[in-house]
């Protein structure tokens, strides 16, 4: 008798209207309030940022929420003093991990959510995942890996990465960049706003979390209630021509 796939059926019905207002009213907010975002809706909003897609399900995120007022005042200095920054309710570090993939992928297997891990699962956080992500001392399984790939390549589709810490770097960005839209979404959704932050002193966001060697930060996000000027300038988006290609 065949085994039975599982299943789970996606919800009935979805308000896209809802949902595109929710998509459509998310901006980059400069200037809150002073009205606190409840801590119940800020772990809400977290959990729904951990529900993204990511990279073989290893989950390379972080979020420092960064709530001692000494440590956050050094936050915002380190984000230039950035209205953004300063006038935030809460002030969220997103980091990226590029090591926690190990760790995860043993807990796959053991934290596996039926009776029994299936054989495909098994072989692949066992063997396939330490043979995609492992780089090796200095980079060197990475240089094998990427001859490897050279060749291969050559006569069938491949992987052609990650071989090197760069390339870690950019495959934990994509899954952890993937969170943190959910996070902003969840924000919105809730009658909340934020502001992804690039522009800040990354060495001293590192030196103020103690972050280690192998993880960096994506972005600082500032979120609270939107102030009435809080959005400085109407919206720019170019023609859609430019972006979108049928091929």
């Amino acid at each position: 008798m065949a085994k039975e796939r599982y299943y789970e059926p996606a919800p009935d019905s979805i308000d896209v209207e809802e949902f595109r207002k929710v998509v459509d009213s998310r901006r980059s907010v400069r200037k809150f309030t002073d009205k606190p975002i409840p801590s119940d809706v800020l772990n809400d909003c977290i959990d729904m940022a951990m529900l993204a897609p990511n990279s073989s399900n290893l989950q390379q995120w972080e979020f420092y929420v960064v709530k001692t007022p000494e440590k956050k005042a050094k936050l915002v200095e380190a984000c230039l003093n950035q209205n953004a920054a300063g006038t935030a309710a809460e002030l969220i570090v997103i980091v990226a991990s590029m090591s926690s993939w190990r760790e995860h992928a043993r807990m796959t297997l053991t934290e596996w959510p039926q009776p029994t891990v299936p054989k495909i699962v098994q072989q692949y956080y066992s063997r396939v995942a330490p043979f995609y992500y492992g780089i090796g001392p200095l980079g060197s399984w990475g240089l094998v890996k990427k001859g490897i790939a050279g060749v291969t390549g050559l006569f069938k589709p491949v992987p052609r990465g990650p071989f090197s810490h760069a390339d870690m770097k950019v495959w934990a960005a994509k899954s952890v960049a993937l969170a943190s839209e959910n996070l902003m979404l969840g924000l919105r959704a809730h009658g909340f706003d934020s502001c992804p932050m690039e522009g800040f002193d990354e060495v001293r966001v590192r030196r103020l979390l103690k972050l280690p060697k192998d993880a960096f930060v994506v972005m600082v996000l500032g979120a609270g209630e939107r102030a009435k000027d809080g959005v400085y300038y109407p919206r720019l988006r170019f023609d859609r021509a430019r972006f979108v290609h049928e091929v």
